[in-house]
């Protein structure tokens, strides 16, 4: 497909969300307090990735104007801060009632006004270069930004866990009585932080989700894209009114302990759900794009095996994902030292990762006995090998880590290990369902030929 072929509708949105959701990642390191120094070269940071918007809105921009590439920056910026309105509220202060409505309108006015300069400047950069040609369907990359959004949204969750802190706000919607989008930013510290952050996240998947969907249901006219992606929202909300559950246990804005029954079962389906809906974002990703669609080259033969094998190694998978959830959930405070975990669960996890290490492995290596050209099922053959082997590592480190803790405090060591092996498993999962995916969309039975 060239480049000149390809619909641009919908590129300032896509091009939006993914400088605000770098954005966002930004913030979310800025607000860890990693130093003076480093918090400040965060800061910049943010500046540099609005600008960095422009630039690259520019360069993909369809018109050779300098202005028009200049404008596609403006809009970008426009776009971002649009979005950026649902943590602005969280960033000014409340003393008296009537600087309420100045100090909203000061940082709502600063917000467009640097995102629009911002990117503008970064677009005015990108003008004087060659302009680069897109390659991919924009609906296709607004998916793979929406994913990407959500595997963000999957590595907070995974650092909520791993620091103990899922109940650090005891009410939902509302964050200690505060409307959630209104929590004042200087009383998010400790587990509260990662808390409201991971729900702050899942509301911009949440408006990452609704965007995506109205770009498809306008440009796309698959009806099975069409579908999943009623259905991928609809997981969102079901996988939102999830997490309120496990907080709350019913529908309430109490924050009172008398009217509050925190789930941990609920806790565990959040979080094995959470990988599935990520898993469906990357599959409407690659649906949407220019490969799937196109008259690709199909192989015959007998292919029965390994369909079965990879549709198989989804459901190892998920074994194995819903017994790693299980065991981080149910765990016993302890009074004076760490949690103990339930060990059946261990001993499943830990015995499961031997059969899931092998099918991946049978699945892997067949998938890649097919020539290079019938992309992407030989690289995703590689991909998940090289993904199990990261996930086997990972998994010795987490374990190490859980069960040489001696005291309350948690080692950076075990929540950097247990959020990357937790992050690694979705990926795992995702790349076993694209396999699946394009296995049967490549290959064509003996039977049909």
């Amino acid at each position: 497909m060239s480049d000149q072929s390809i619909d641009r509708r919908g590129l300032h949105l896509a091009l939006a969300f993914a400088t605000t959701v770098t954005m966002w990642v930004i913030g979310y390191l800025a607000m860890m307090r990693p130093g003076v120094v480093a918090g400040e070269i965060l800061f910049a940071a943010m500046f540099v990735a609005l600008g960095l918007g422009g630039f690259v809105g520019a360069r993909l921009c369809a018109s050779p104007s300098r202005a028009a590439q200049v404008q596609t920056g403006v809009i970008i910026g426009a776009l971002s801060a649009t979005v950026n309105l649902l943590i602005v509220g969280s960033l000014f202060g409340r003393d008296t009632e009537s600087s309420v409505w100045m100090q909203l309108f000061a940082w709502v006015g600063g917000l467009f006004v640097a995102s629009t300069v911002s990117c503008a400047i970064g677009a005015a950069i990108g003008a004087r270069g060659r302009r680069w040609t897109l390659r991919v369907p924009v609906t296709a990359l607004f998916a793979a930004i929406t994913a990407a959004t959500i595997f963000l949204l999957l590595i907070t969750g995974g650092l909520v866990t791993g620091l103990e802190a899922g109940l650090a706000v005891p009410d939902w919607p509302n964050s200690f009585g505060h409307n959630m989008l209104l929590y004042p930013l200087a009383e998010m510290k400790g587990g509260i932080y990662y808390e409201h952050a991971h729900r702050l996240y899942g509301m911009l998947v949440g408006v990452s989700a609704i965007a995506l969907l109205v770009q498809i249901a306008r440009f796309e006219s698959g009806r099975l894209v069409r579908t999943l992606a009623v259905v991928g929202f609809s997981f969102i909300v079901v996988q939102g009114l999830m997490g309120a559950l496990r907080v709350t246990g019913n529908f309430t804005l109490s924050q009172e302990s008398a009217d509050l029954a925190p789930s941990t079962a609920i806790g565990v389906v959040h979080g094995i759900f959470g990988q599935v809906v990520f898993a469906l974002f990357c599959l409407i990703a690659a649906l949407c794009g220019a490969r799937w669609k196109s008259p690709a080259t199909q192989v015959a033969g007998d292919t029965v095996t390994g369909r079965r094998m990879s549709a198989l190694l989804i459901a190892v998978l998920f074994v194995q994902l819903a017994s790693g959830a299980i065991y981080r959930h149910y765990q016993v405070p302890v009074a004076d030292g760490p949690a103990t975990y339930p060990k059946w669960a261990m001993h499943l996890h830990l015995s499961w990762a031997v059969v899931t290490f092998i099918m991946t492995l049978l699945v892997g290596l067949r998938a890649m006995r097919f020539p290079k050209s019938l992309r992407p099922l030989p690289q995703l053959g590689h991909g998940i090998l090289m993904l199990v082997g990261v996930q086997f590592v990972l998994g010795i480190g987490a374990f190490v880590f859980v069960i040489t803790r001696k005291s309350l405090t948690i080692p950076t060591g075990e929540i950097i290990f247990t959020t990357m092996h937790q992050a690694t498993g979705a990926l795992l999962l995702a790349t076993s369902v694209l396999l699946c995916a394009w296995w049967r969309r490549i290959t064509v039975l003996a039977s049909s030929v």
